[in-house]
């Protein structure tokens, strides 16, 4: 393995790369001497060296100006397009009973496996279940789907759900935290706002004031909350 590079001044002028690893190391014959000792290619000093030359080898004519115009170029994907057309929304989709909605991505704080509920005493509104232990700190735990008018349904192909794991989401802004619990979490979702569809009707009182609008999502429809409006009613329901 030392017979390939004979130091960096050797490999710097003409820009030659040793590949001693393909000819006597790991992936060629396995003749090299210094295997007994590094096990691996990728723990010879020879191996770190080539690395490093590769690192510190001058740049090709052009480059700069080559990367100059790339950067100069004006974006052209659809992000970046039409404010109505083009425009996408990142929100995070999850589940509350049958139910399937989504919450924009900012909103978020965190997700975490569900905690121990400590109940509290006196509590004035019903669907807050108490505080959470989350990484030190006590927040408050609500039932979202009580607050939004979502009946636990159960279905057949409940039982089919294997993969679907109870989380716990930490929602607000600044010190104003709150946590709630989901039947499951999808994660991120992108779509464009051109393919919001109206709220319909058959949606539950509840759910259709915190509604902002529906996407289609795995041929299933999901609610998209409204963030202002659930967080309002959040810390109405934990006053």
């Amino acid at each position: 393995m030392t017979s390939a590079v004979s130091g960096s001044a050797s490999l710097v002028p003409d820009l030659a790369v040793g590949d001693c690893w393909r000819q006597i190391g790991v992936r060629g014959d396995r003749s090299c001497p210094e295997l007994e000792q590094h096990l691996h290619c990728r723990n010879c000093p020879t191996y770190k060296e080539i690395a490093r030359n590769l690192l510190n080898r001058p740049l090709s004519p052009g480059y700069r100006d080559e990367w100059a115009r790339h950067f100069a170029q004006a974006r052209t994907d659809v992000a970046v397009g039409n404010a109505e057309d083009g425009a996408f929304q990142t929100v995070v989709v999850f589940r509350l009973s049958e139910e399937w909605l989504a919450l924009p991505v900012g909103s978020f704080q965190e997700v975490a496996e569900l905690r121990s509920i400590h109940s509290l005493p006196h509590r004035r509104n019903s669907a807050v279940l108490g505080i959470v232990n989350v990484r030190g700190e006590l927040l408050v735990c609500v039932s979202l789907a009580k607050l939004l008018g979502i009946e636990d349904r159960k279905t057949a192909d409940r039982g089919l759900r294997t993969s679907a794991f109870p989380r716990l989401i930490v929602v607000g802004n600044g010190d104003k935290r709150v946590a709630f619990g989901v039947d499951e979490m999808h994660g991120i979702y992108r779509y464009k706002q051109s393919d919001q569809l109206a709220v319909p009707g058959t949606v539950g009182k509840a759910s259709s004031s915190m509604t902002a609008a529906m996407i289609s999502w795995r041929e299933r429809a999901v609610g998209c909350l409204d963030e202002a409006l659930l967080l309002a009613m959040l810390d109405r329901a934990i006053a």
